[in-house]
């Protein structure tokens, strides 16, 4: 009898639990959805109640409009593609390579720098935007994408992140490869960033997401429109776009339809990522 009503207790606990979860992730999802649906809505039918989630007719010109009107956002696009692919390749690339050094190389006051570089985190980034705004104007790359790209490349949480997943290889294998007569840079190129493919392409959605998403470090180095990235031109296509609330759904689809589409092929790798390089070190 005992056994049969903690049986029940736990199916109930069970139930409550997934009734909650399903309650947080439809409310989630729904603001997404009215989103998909109004952008291939008429402007009349955008604001109809009750909702039609289903369009009567989808209206593909506002994609048209979006991508092929006097407003394009194959612009945007291009520029967001181009400082967020080149950011996250140095960002891995970087990222890596120090990762290795704070992991398997000894040195005089490792740990320490280790510590100050990570305590770098804890500094908000608006404190660093008048200081960047200075130098950037006096190395001439004010108002171009380079002051985005640089600074992106440099984080200290992918360091981080690698470390710890570095921290938890073996150091055996990286002795038989020294034994074997292999340096430093045969041993991070052969043996640890193969072992890190799941940890590098968790870096890599993270650092994708976060670049191709940027708004403020964009809005305050770039004043050319034809330089702007997706967010910012997103902002530009709003304030144009007036109350075209069914173009400005079509263009907000539009500017995160890459992440998610990243995400959803990559997310095996990133779970697993997360869970090897987060728990130990």
């Amino acid at each position: 009898m005992e056994a049969h009503s903690t049986n029940v207790r736990t199916l109930a606990w069970k139930l409550t639990v997934t009734v909650v979860l399903l309650t947080v992730a439809i409310t989630m999802v729904l603001p997404f959805l009215w989103m998909l649906s109004t952008s291939f809505k008429k402007p009349i039918e955008v604001f109809a109640y009750p909702v039609e989630w289903i369009p009567k007719s989808f209206q593909w010109s506002n994609y048209e409009e979006v991508w092929l009107g006097p407003r394009s956002f194959w612009i945007y696009y291009w520029n967001s593609l181009k400082v967020t692919g080149i950011t996250v390749i140095g960002t891995v690339i970087v990222s890596s390579a120090a990762a290795y050094g704070f992991s398997r190389i000894q040195f005089k006051g490792r740990d320490t720098v280790f510590i100050v570089f990570l305590a770098t985190m804890m500094v908000p980034d608006q404190i660093t935007l008048i200081p960047r705004f200075m130098l950037f104007n006096w190395l001439g790359i004010y108002n171009t994408h380079l002051s985005l790209i640089l600074p992106g490349i440099f984080t200290a949480f992918g360091i981080f992140m690698l470390r710890q997943f570095y921290l938890t290889v073996p150091g055996e294998l990286s002795e038989a490869a020294r034994m074997e007569g292999a340096n430093h840079f045969r041993i991070w190129t052969r043996i640890l960033v193969p072992l890190s493919k799941p940890t590098l392409v968790s870096l890599v959605i993270l650092s994708s997401t976060w670049n191709w998403n940027e708004f403020v470090n964009p809005l305050v180095f770039l004043n050319k429109k034809e330089l702007f990235t997706v967010p910012l031109g997103l902002t530009n296509f709003i304030d144009e776009a007036g109350t075209e609330y069914s173009l400005m759904m079509a263009a907000a689809v539009s500017s995160i339809l890459p992440v998610m589409l990243l995400f959803l092929a990559c997310q095996r790798w990133f779970i697993e990522g997360v869970i090897s390089s987060g728990v130990k070190g």
